[in-house]
């Protein structure tokens, strides 16, 4: 039989310098792991990591000593150092590739301080996990661009650069363009005590997508597809409260108010909570839910007690529903929040609930569904019948 086999490798995640641990799904190895100070899971490269140190690679041999083979051959290779230092970029939507980084310079050490300073502050502040990846890993990209120029000498016109030679000329998209220059203004105003007069720079529209909606019958099929009941429960309580993955996953027990009907979301989006309509057919479900499963302190827990459930196998239940009711169409989790709204708005809901229970700060963000909903528009008649 062949033993079990953990891989490490290192490189620069959210500008941090980190190893990553690779190994095939084994619950021993995991609570072993799971012992060591700070180790997290990272959806984008599908591996656990803990920040780098000299020893780390005995560290973790000496955890798994006797029990698997460790292959750490990655942190002895050449340049793995200046590697780590360039970074492997960690970008929503994988925008970054190899090719648009690999002629790039390494940040120097002054930089390399400018930007840690730059982390430091964002997460003084409580910026989400998310917010402080992203700006860091686009002003990474941003200063090792300029690179030979002092981070005091950057102007206007270098932006316009960036925008034009880099950006431009690797066909990024008007989504990343943004985020650059989002954190290029917050950097010298919060670091360098200067403004960027970003207001002069042309950002790009961004483009008008309506929201994806699923008919109530492609509804009811994709939530009846599962025979697991926590499977069932978790896509059923997607659209029943129009919640966002990361709502559902936060959920504790005591957040369900059974007896006034509701659930309550914490800290969900913008650092706000709130409540949403918790129905009487949801509720049944929930407890025959309960009964089977009995999660500890997560309303939804993964293999392992008292850990929150994956949100990649999330994803992988959605997708085993999707094809079990042979839906033809690109579905995501999010497309559940979007047909519960629109759905709401055929009903007849006033668009103020709609907004309060979806969480929106703005009435602009729940108009958009007004767009898609077939309330109105099917009681238009065509001047083709009357031909």
């Amino acid at each position: 039989m062949i033993p079990p086999k953990v891989i490490l490798n290192r490189l620069m995640h959210r500008g941090i310098d980190v190893v990553t641990i690779s190994f095939e799904k084994n619950d021993s190895i995991l609570s072993c792991l799971k012992t060591l100070p700070c180790l997290t899971w990272s959806q984008t490269h599908k591996a656990w990591y803990i920040p780098y140190k000299e020893n780390v690679s005995g560290i973790i041999f000496e955890l798994l000593r006797d029990k698997i083979f460790v292959d750490y051959s990655a942190l002895k290779k050449p340049g793995i150092i200046e590697n780590a230092k360039q970074g492997t970029p960690f970008l929503k939507r994988n925008e970054i590739t190899d090719a648009a980084t690999k002629n790039l310079t390494p940040l120097n050490e002054k930089q390399e301080e400018k930007l840690k300073g730059f982390l430091h502050w964002m997460k003084s502040r409580r910026y989400s996990e998310s917010t402080v990846g992203t700006y860091t890993d686009a002003l990474r990209i941003f200063l090792r661009y300029f690179q030979k120029k002092e981070v005091e000498e950057i102007t206007n016109e270098d932006l316009v650069r960036f925008n034009n030679e880099y950006i431009l000329a690797n066909k990024l998209s008007a989504s990343y363009q943004n985020q650059v220059v989002n954190a290029v203004k917050l950097f010298f105003r919060t670091i360098q005590l200067r403004s960027m007069e970003v207001e002069l720079i042309h950002r790009p529209k961004r483009a008008k997508l309506l929201p994806n909606v699923l008919s109530k019958e492609e509804i009811k099929n994709l939530l009846g597809a599962h025979q697991n009941i926590k499977h069932k429960t978790m896509l059923s309580l997607l659209y029943s409260c129009g919640l966002r993955r990361s709502e559902l996953l936060n959920l504790k027990l005591n957040d369900i108010d059974s007896k006034r009907g509701l659930i309550i979301i914490r800290q969900a989006k913008g650092k706000k909570d709130r409540i949403v309509p918790l129905s009487e057919k949801m509720l049944i479900l929930l407890r025959d839910y309960y009964v089977a499963c009995k999660p500890s302190i997560w309303l939804f827990e993964g293999q392992i007690v008292k850990e929150k459930y994956d949100k990649g196998s999330l994803a992988k239940v959605l997708k085993q529903a999707v094809e079990k009711s042979k839906i033809d169409k690109p579905v995501t989790l999010h497309w559940l929040r979007h047909s519960y709204a629109t759905h709401l708005l055929e009903n007849g809901t006033d668009l103020r609930y709609i907004q309060e229970i979806l969480g929106h700060s703005r009435s602009t963000t729940t108009e958009i569904y007004t767009h898609v909903s077939n309330q109105n528009i099917r009681k238009i008649i065509s001047p083709f019948d009357s031909l």
